[in-house]
């Protein structure tokens, strides 16, 4: 599986929360029992959201980034998982952080996924905790600190 074999476009909540959310309710709420409300926070208009498509159109992949900096529900479906998709949505959002002059970006990321966010420039920084049941650490990349291209 190459980045040829799916694509990632910028999109607002308004042009695609159907699809938006149809991942991220597979992934958050199927998969890692997050409760819905705890899934909708009610900032997602707000975000610049990237969606992952496979080349038949499939919403396979999204992540948000708020206008804060911050980076977050970055959801893959399983059987994408481990080809990419993941990677090239945090580029995605990291380039438009960085178009926009972002100087912090942040997220929330799993524990179990740390090693995924540490090889595309962040830091984990602060205590472990737990958010919807699920324990986190706060990482930062500070510009010019990214790699995993």
């Amino acid at each position: 599986m190459t980045e040829e074999d799916f694509h990632i476009r910028l999109v607002t909540w308004a042009e695609a929360s159907d699809r938006l959310g149809a991942v991220r309710e597979t992934v958050f709420v199927h998969e890692q029992q997050v409760p819905l409300e705890l899934e909708y926070d009610g900032l997602d208009p707000k975000c610049l959201h990237a969606l992952a498509e496979s080349e038949d159109g499939e919403a396979i992949g999204t992540a948000r980034l708020l206008p804060s900096g911050q980076i977050g529900r970055m959801a893959v479906l399983a059987p994408w998982r481990g080809r990419g998709v993941g990677s090239a949505l945090l580029r995605t959002l990291l380039d438009e952080a960085d178009r926009r002059g972002t100087t912090d970006t942040y997220l929330h990321g799993q524990t179990q996924a740390l090693g995924f966010y540490a090889r595309h420039g962040f830091s984990a920084t602060g205590p472990e905790f737990m958010d919807a049941g699920i324990p986190h650490r706060k990482m930062v990349r500070r510009t010019g600190r990214r790699t995993g291209r």
